[in-house]
């Protein structure tokens, strides 16, 4: 069983940035390949960002991708989503994700565990 929490969201202006935190529990957890996802509201759970178990492959949304950069660190069990040049339609709650898998996941189906979310509000 792996329980995650986010941390790390709030309201920041366009151009600004966030870092998003991911804390897991499980001593497994460097085993689990991570995401991370969001929904606006009103819009369906769309994909964000994933990272490998290993930390050596990452994947991208085309709507971020250059702007966004995940990270994990495996000796703190936590993963994190650094947003650069954020913008209003970034707005949306993000989850984090864990995969029972290695690689780089990009459908949500494929995920295992979930966190509550987090807010990200981009004023312009």
């Amino acid at each position: 069983q792996v329980l995650l929490v986010e941390s790390g969201g709030g309201l920041v202006q366009a151009g600004g940035s966030l870092r998003l935190s991911c804390a897991a529990s499980g001593r497994t957890f460097s085993r689990h390949a991570a995401g991370w996802f969001r929904q606006a509201p009103g819009k369906q759970r769309e994909f964000v960002a994933a990272i490998s178990w290993n930390d050596l492959s990452t994947g991208y949304a085309d709507s971020v991708r250059g702007r966004f950069t995940i990270s994990r660190d495996n000796a703190k069990n936590t993963v994190y989503l650094q947003m650069n040049s954020l913008k209003t339609e970034d707005t949306a709650v993000y989850y984090c994700a864990a995969a029972r898998l290695l690689g780089v996941i990009l459908p949500a189906n494929d995920y295992d565990y979930w966190g509550q979310g987090t807010q990200v509000t981009v004023s312009s």
